[in-house]
């Protein structure tokens, strides 16, 4: 038998060991909780499919209504896939893949008629707020072929060298008259999903708070969200995507906000149009 001292010795070795190993799994459960309540990835690292995600609270942003060259210090810029991206910063791609541009729905009458959708007497349904016709994703043959357009302009994107993508109107389903659903654009976008992921590009969700549970169906790997401060959603999109999250803004108190409860975020001040610099109206700032 050994002698006291030693037996105590090796008892208070044996405790540390015990507790040493409590606290390691004490504390994966913790990381493992933490982990699932916000499905965060590690700031600046890749997503779930192994893309390159925007990084952790930079500099960002929202050039739509036409590229100019990114203030000082930005490193995220975000513009319409008709233009190229900005050099050596993280670019995301701009694509409307629910709705139609102005500008594009003659194509789509001559050559995808059946992919516009219509309400009960036959008429296109029309975002009345920006004159947009809603693209039809209502069926399973109808979202595989809008896929194969959209999928197009996707694999556009990463011949141009842009790092993500970030499909707009998802939440069409609440100006489609009843004729789409929130199911229908899911599904659409999870198919949109997997075609950024094969060209090796992350794809954000764009909006529609009320979708960040369904994030797993989607596929998406980070947000872009407009005025979640004014909303008061942004703590929902950060439930579902953590740190990355990239907020726009379009009036200067709710702007002002983001910047005091969400420094850890990318918030830009931007004019409702997009203009671009010696237009009326050009609103560009950050945190």
């Amino acid at each position: 038998m050994l002698p006291y001292s030693m037996q105590q010795s090796q008892m208070q070795q044996t405790l540390a060991v015990i507790l040493t190993v409590v606290a390691a799994c004490g504390g994966a459960a913790k990381a493992g909780k933490k982990a699932l309540a916000g499905n965060q990835p590690v700031p600046g690292s890749r997503g779930a499919a192994g893309v390159r995600l925007p990084p952790i609270n930079a500099p960002f942003d929202y050039q739509l209504g036409g590229a100019y060259p990114p203030p000082s210090g930005v490193q995220i810029v975000s513009r319409d896939r008709a233009a190229a991206p900005a050099t050596g910063l993280y670019n995301i791609c701009y694509v409307n893949g629910f709705q139609i541009q102005p500008g594009e729905l003659d194509t789509w009458q001559a050559s995808h008629p059946d992919l516009i959708l219509k309400d009960s007497v036959g008429q296109p349904i029309v975002d009345s707020n920006w004159n947009e016709v809603l693209i039809d994703v209502s069926t399973p043959q109808k979202r595989a072929s809008v896929a194969a357009i959209v999928g197009a302009w996707i694999d556009g994107c990463a011949s141009a060298g842009y790092d993500a993508i970030e499909i707009d109107n998802l939440d069409s389903y609440s100006r489609s008259q009843g004729t789409l659903s929130a199911d229908d654009c899911v599904a659409a976008l999870g198919l949109f999903a997997e075609r950024a992921h094969a060209q090796h590009l992350a794809i954000a969700q764009k909006n529609a708070s009320e979708l960040v549970t369904r994030r797993g169906e989607m596929g998406t790997d980070f947000a872009v969200v407009e005025e979640c401060n004014r909303f008061s959603e942004c703590d929902t999109y950060r439930a579902g995507y953590g740190d990355s999250v990239l907020l726009i803004e379009y009036v200067k108190d709710n702007f002002m906000a983001g910047c005091h409860d969400y420094p850890e975020l990318s918030i830009v001040l931007r004019d409702l149009y997009l203009v671009t610099p010696g237009t009326a109206g050009y609103v560009d700032d950050g945190c």
